[in-house]
């Protein structure tokens, strides 16, 4: 069965996953939403996961300890998008939301969240007027984050010159008011600081004991739970890291055990290893 899995192309990637496969019930498998689960899109609203993503979610997740979707998004609404909620098989899951600001866990169904960033309010109030007289960038558009706020430039009719010509300016913005600015995918967020996905995966994998750790993502803003996991191989815990492949970020390739293309090759990949696992 192990021969139907793609093969990591480095050793330690090969060591983490064995360690999944020997000792699955110890595993957390950790999973990036937007171009990982789901397709990129223009409107972030408009996003779903893709199909049989749930599906394949609900069949690994009770041959392993836990399945952790960690998101920039609020917690809900991943949960919203993913159709998550109240799915036979998943109770094993939870959705770390704004880089683990938010929690949803599927056995309560609730979402537990620490207190905002007053910084978060005033770049809100100040972000349409800034980006007035940052230039004329026809395209360029704000989304409201709850607690970050994300400008988006691949609307824009030059997208990667918004992008570029932007991130000094909103850099300075987001310091001005206590935050970090965190470049994504023709994505520019303004968040705070000591919010990332590598602290949200980090502390999850100690509060279950974890004997191995899986990681999928596609974008920059997944680099810091690629550098976690990293670590935990150096202090002794096994891990995997696997990349939703994109020719937009090539830093996050060149750092994967194991690259696959997109969100329909994430949703085989998990496919094949819940079935790995189970003729195990």
């Amino acid at each position: 069965m192990v021969s139907s899995l793609p093969h990591p192309t480095t050793s330690a990637g090969r060591d983490g996953l064995a360690a999944l496969l020997a000792r699955p019930a110890k595993a957390v498998v950790a999973l990036d939403f937007d171009g990982t689960l789901a397709e990129i899109v223009p409107d972030p609203e408009r996003a779903r996961a893709h199909p049989g993503a749930v599906e394949a979610l609900a069949a690994l997740a009770p041959q392993v300890a836990s399945i952790a979707v960690v998101t920039g998004r609020p917690a809900g609404v991943a949960v919203r998008y993913g159709g998550f909620a109240g799915v036979p098989g998943l109770e094993h899951l939870v959705v770390l939301g704004h880089y683990g600001a938010e929690r949803w866990d599927a056995v309560t169904g609730t979402v537990q969240a620490a207190a905002p960033h007053p910084g978060v309010a005033a770049v809100r109030a100040e972000l349409p007027g800034f980006l007035d007289r940052a230039g004329a960038w026809p395209g360029v558009w704000i989304e409201e984050k709850g607690r970050a706020v994300a400008v988006h430039t691949r609307r824009a009719l030059d997208p990667e010159r918004a992008f570029e010509a932007l991130k000094g300016p909103l850099g300075d913005l987001a310091t001005h008011h206590g935050l970090v600015l965190e470049p994504g995918r023709m994505v520019l967020e303004l968040r705070p600081p000591g919010m990332d996905k590598g602290v949200a995966l980090a502390e999850y994998v100690r509060e279950v004991g974890a004997g191995s750790v899986l990681y999928a993502g596609d974008d920059l803003g997944d680099l810091p739970a690629f550098a976690a996991v990293e670590k935990l191989r150096s202090d002794g815990t096994p891990g995997l890291l696997v990349c939703s492949g994109s020719t937009e970020v090539p830093e996050l390739t060149d750092r994967a055990d194991l690259a696959v293309q997109g969100p329909p090759e994430v949703v085989a990949f998990l496919t094949a290893l819940a079935d790995t696992v189970r003729g195990a």
